[in-house]
């Protein structure tokens, strides 16, 4: 988690005190970031152990514990949880739009669509009820003027797809700029 909060920081795909990371580590116990540090300087005795809940001894889990519980308690498959402010991806949820993985060959059978779920405040119920009607088919949701959420067996699959959705996002700015149409190429 450290190398991987590390690797957000140091790829642009969040700022200061942004981001979260989780894994389950089974049952209901979980490892998650702590609330507000920033993810670029964090340390292994940083990391909190919390409950299904949240709840840690050593500290107070990161502000998104309910969108990662909510995950967590509709999806059994996933073990680790990336959420982020990538700029490219955070811009088409901030225009109110959806990505089209079948732009690129690449990202075409990975996710065919990064779906957007509706604007809600951080760390609210309402965010994590917000993902309810994408995240069973989809392991990447744009949240609305917030940037993005991806899920893995492991975090380095759920920051693989963080990483190739800010990719989808870039290259289809950039492909309707050259397009000149302000729509993706067909």
């Amino acid at each position: 988690m450290v190398g991987i909060g590390r690797l957000m920081y140091e790829k642009n795909l969040i700022v200061a005190g942004e981001g979260n990371l989780s894994v389950r580590l089974g049952g209901h116990s979980f490892l998650v970031t702590p609330a507000g540090t920033n993810k670029g300087d964090l340390r292994v005795q940083d990391l909190l152990e919390t409950d299904i809940q949240g709840r840690s001894a050593q500290g107070t889990a990161t502000s998104e514990w309910p969108l990662h519980k909510q995950i967590y308690e509709l999806r059994s498959d996933v073990r680790a949880i990336c959420h982020a402010h990538a700029p490219w991806a955070t811009a088409f949820a901030a225009a109110g739009r959806d990505l089209d993985g079948s732009l690129l060959t690449e990202t075409a059978t990975l996710f065919p669509r990064v779906p957007l779920a509706a604007r809600a405040l951080p760390g609210s119920d309402a965010l994590a009820a917000s993902i309810i009607p994408f995240i069973a088919d989809h392991d990447a949701v744009l949240l609305g003027n917030h940037g993005v959420v991806t899920v893995g067996k492991d975090l380095h699959t759920a920051f693989s797809l963080l990483e190739t959705v800010e990719r989808l996002a870039q290259v289809t700015l950039l492909a309707e700029a050259a397009s000149g149409t302000g729509h993706s190429p067909e």
